[in-house]
């Protein structure tokens, strides 16, 4: 997702990128980086002794990684963020011919990747490949929660509610007595417990308004998630379900099947008596 991201966003940049970088030299810079400097491998992305070989990078980005210090010469002290912008641009303007190389050297840096993965684990006991299991498991869980989390911040998912004690600590962190962080949570709390009932009702009542906002910002986010095609993200208790009805009708008819029986069998006891 990354990558797609960075290029949708050079795509935005390579208007500003050509008040410095002309179109031809953009284009003779990308040229007179496919040489074979670009296929020796980084350093800090190589295999370490004691540990797990290390995932190799993309083609892109082994663009990127070649064409950061020729932007930081041009940028002096350019942040970060601009320098994957800048590149993620030039990236752009590269025809497949000049992408091939960077894509070639990532897939034989895949491959090895695989047969060096399969050298390590070998040499593990029983013990070491479980615990190497679950810490993988353990990252590929923490991955897949940050990037719920951006998918659902993206979509612009309503903050939860926050109750009293949160909404004091908003309001009086800033004023609060202490150098660092945790020094003013520790006044703060101090603060908490000495202010009176009356002003801790105070804060009770903002923490039940903002439980109504929070609830009505669900109940349009969720119907909006909807109507779009994405109830997944939706709490289950919301969707409307159509086995409620169904079940209630099969309730009814074995209800009216009930009585029916019953009918049957005072009207069988009725004719015995008779004859």
């Amino acid at each position: 997702m990354a990558p797609f991201g960075l290029m949708t966003a050079g795509a935005s940049w390579l208007a500003k990128s050509f008040s410095v970088f002309s179109c031809t030299s953009t284009l003779a810079r990308c040229s007179s980086v496919l040489s074979a400097t670009y296929i020796t491998p980084v350093k800090y992305l190589s295999s370490q002794a004691s540990g797990p070989p290390k995932r190799p990078v993309s083609g892109y980005l082994r663009f990127l990684l070649q064409q950061r210090p020729d932007i930081t010469r041009h940028f002096p002290g350019i942040k970060s963020t601009e320098i994957m912008r800048k590149g993620a641009g030039q990236w752009v303007m590269l025809t497949p011919e000049q992408k091939k190389p960077f894509n070639e050297a990532a897939q034989r840096a895949r491959e090895q990747f695989k047969v060096d993965l399969q050298r390590y684990q070998a040499l593990l006991t029983t013990e070491q490949f479980q615990q190497e299991t679950q810490a993988r498991m353990q990252r590929l869980t923490k991955r897949r929660s940050i990037i719920q989390k951006r998918e659902l911040n993206t979509l612009g998912k309503p903050k939860r509610s926050r109750n009293s004690l949160n909404i004091f600590y908003s309001e009086h962190f800033l004023d609060a007595r202490g150098l660092d962080p945790k020094d003013k949570m520790k006044s703060l709390m101090q603060d908490w417990k000495n202010i009176s009932l009356h002003q801790k009702q105070i804060y009770t009542q903002l923490a039940e308004d903002d439980k109504i906002r929070y609830k009505n910002e669900m109940r349009l986010w969720e119907e909006h998630m909807v109507e779009i095609g994405r109830p997944d993200l939706v709490r289950e208790n919301i969707l409307p379900t159509k086995r409620k009805p169904a079940a209630k009708a099969q309730t009814i008819k074995k209800g009216t099947k009930k009585v029916i029986d019953t009918v049957k069998k005072a009207t069988a006891s009725k004719t015995v008596r008779s004859k």
